[in-house]
């Protein structure tokens, strides 16, 4: 039996406040395992983004953030992440009824990866190299040379609607780390989790304008922010095709910008892969959040001599998997984020059925029971791909996978890297030194070995290609949020002697 909806309501969060709309209009975000309403959600408009934005610049020329010491602002990260554990439940569950997120991915994944970034970045924070000495070079002669690192400013972050909290903490974490101050845009389906976290900030010590949320559509609301003036930086997480559109209009006041973007990641499955490993994992890289993950493994290519025994374990773990209410801790997989999505996902497996894939299990809508109008779709694979046709070539952001065949590694390797993405790979093989060799060749900016999904707060992530540039996660993430300054200070003695006066009036 479902529960009885209880519809919440959520205002912007703005210089440390919870302000409604300047215009007074909500928008509705719905649960996509029932199709009801689950929250309304006030609706900024290019007005709350001049107010946002106007915070965000005063609170950091103020230096009531920027200029405190990095012990400081680690010790509030590390307090940030103390009142998220609190609070995990709350989270979870605003994160479940929005995205979909199962509860048992959350609670074993989302919050624990979310504070031990904050508990890294703390750590970094105070080690970072703030300042570097330059040593003395005989030309220009004696002086002192140092290169700061110094906050950018105000940071604009639009994050994409699959990992609200995760995608949000990765802009956040190391933003705040080194000073600046943000404004946060989170996609339209998913803003609860982003603005519970605001307040949670406030009240770990973060003051107020240092963090800003203002939902709403992203054509309008997102395109305010990344042209407006007072704007530095912007960090942006979703399609390629949106973030080509973002470097265009942030070419127009030359902003900084990050992107992380789109994925069509191939594993590849060496001769002597542990199936016993291998299968299960697979079904991870590409079923983890119903395949709305942007590194999902969703090309699998599969020697000749187990192709068809891969692909027959691979339907018959994936008929086990438990698909249902993403709030009931024994749920594997939940639906796909809105009704939208599910009649993408369904009309790209019609286009691998019509281009003469072969179709080896789901394909069709899930009806869930007690969730009839959720937003189900069954795990679905498919076999005899061939890397030209639709499913191996675009981001299906959906559970399908496409099974591709190769003879030798070259031909693997040349199928893997014959795309315009770039943001994972993998490899699964007994012979780890031999996986290693394939892993040089693979053009991606993270590769797992008899692995997949699993990413580290301390290792950088991001894409090659057409996957976007930057880096977030590890400590290459501050420097994202950072800009570099040379101070020069000459210590030559006499003016004759110095290389300028000479040239001019020597």
């Amino acid at each position: 039996m479902k529960a009885a909806v209880q519809t919440l309501d959520f205002p912007l969060f703005v210089n440390g406040e919870w302000k409604p709309a300047i215009t007074g209009e909500t928008f509705e975000v719905v649960n996509p395992a029932t199709g009801e309403v689950a929250a309304k959600v006030a609706k900024a408009g290019k007005e709350d983004v001049d107010a946002a934005v106007s915070s965000a610049r005063k609170a950091f020329d103020s230096g009531v953030w920027s200029k405190k010491s990095p012990q400081e602002r680690a010790n509030v990260l590390v307090q940030f992440g103390n009142k998220i554990i609190e609070h995990a439940e709350e989270l979870g569950y605003l994160e479940s009824i929005s995205s979909g997120a199962t509860v048992r991915r959350i609670s074993n994944m989302d919050i624990l990866s979310i504070v031990d970034l904050l508990q890294q970045t703390a750590k970094f924070t105070v080690e970072y190299p703030y300042v570097q000495s330059l040593p003395t070079l005989p030309f220009p002669g004696p002086s002192n040379n140092q290169v700061w690192r110094e906050p950018i400013g105000v940071v604009a972050a639009v994050t994409a609607w699959n990992f609200p909290m995760i995608l949000a903490m990765w802009k956040l974490a190391p933003a705040l780390a080194m000073g600046n101050s943000i404004v946060v845009k989170p996609a339209s389906n998913t803003p609860l989790s982003t603005l519970k976290l605001a307040e949670l900030a406030a009240e770990a010590g973060i003051p107020a304008g240092v963090f800003n949320v203002v939902p709403g559509p992203g054509a309008s609301i997102g395109e305010a922010l990344v042209t407006h003036p007072s704007v530095d930086k912007v960090a942006f997480t979703g399609s390629t095709e949106v973030g080509s559109r973002i470097m265009q209009m942030a070419a127009g006041t030359v902003k900084r910008v990050t992107l992380e973007l789109g994925g069509k990641s191939p594993a590849i499955v060496l001769p002597d892969a542990d199936l016993s490993i291998t299968i299960p994992g697979i079904l991870f890289g590409f079923l983890s959040h119903s395949g709305q993950v942007c590194e999902s493994g969703t090309r699998v290519l599969v020697h000749d001599s187990i192709y068809e025994q891969v692909i027959e374990q691979l339907s018959d773990l994936a008929s086990s998997i438990t698909i249902g209410n993403p709030l009931d801790i024994a749920t594997g997989m939940g639906p796909l984020v809105s009704q939208q999505q599910m009649e993408t996902v369904l009309s790209y497996i019609e286009s691998g059925i019509q281009e003469g894939a072969r179709l080896v299990c789901g394909g069709k809508r899930r009806i869930v029971e007690g969730f009839e109008e959720g937003y189900y779709v069954e795990p679905t694979i498919f076999a005899d791909v061939h890397n030209d046709m639709r499913i191996a070539r675009e981001e299906i952001f959906g559970p399908v996978l496409s099974v591709i065949r190769y003879t030798t590694v070259e031909e693997a390797i040349e199928i893997a890297n014959d795309t315009i993405y770039g943001l994972a790979g993998g490899v699964w093989s007994k012979d780890v030194n031999k996986a290693m060799q394939i892993a040089r060749e693979l053009k991606a900016g993270t590769i797992w070995i008899n692995d997949w999904h699993m990413l580290r707060s301390d290792a950088p992530f991001g894409g090659y290609k057409q996957s976007g540039f930057g880096r977030e996660l590890g400590r290459h993430a501050l420097d994202e949020y950072s800009q570099v300054k040379h101070v020069h200070c000459s210590l030559v003695p006499e003016v004759s002697q110095r290389p300028w006066y000479q040239i001019l009036l020597g």
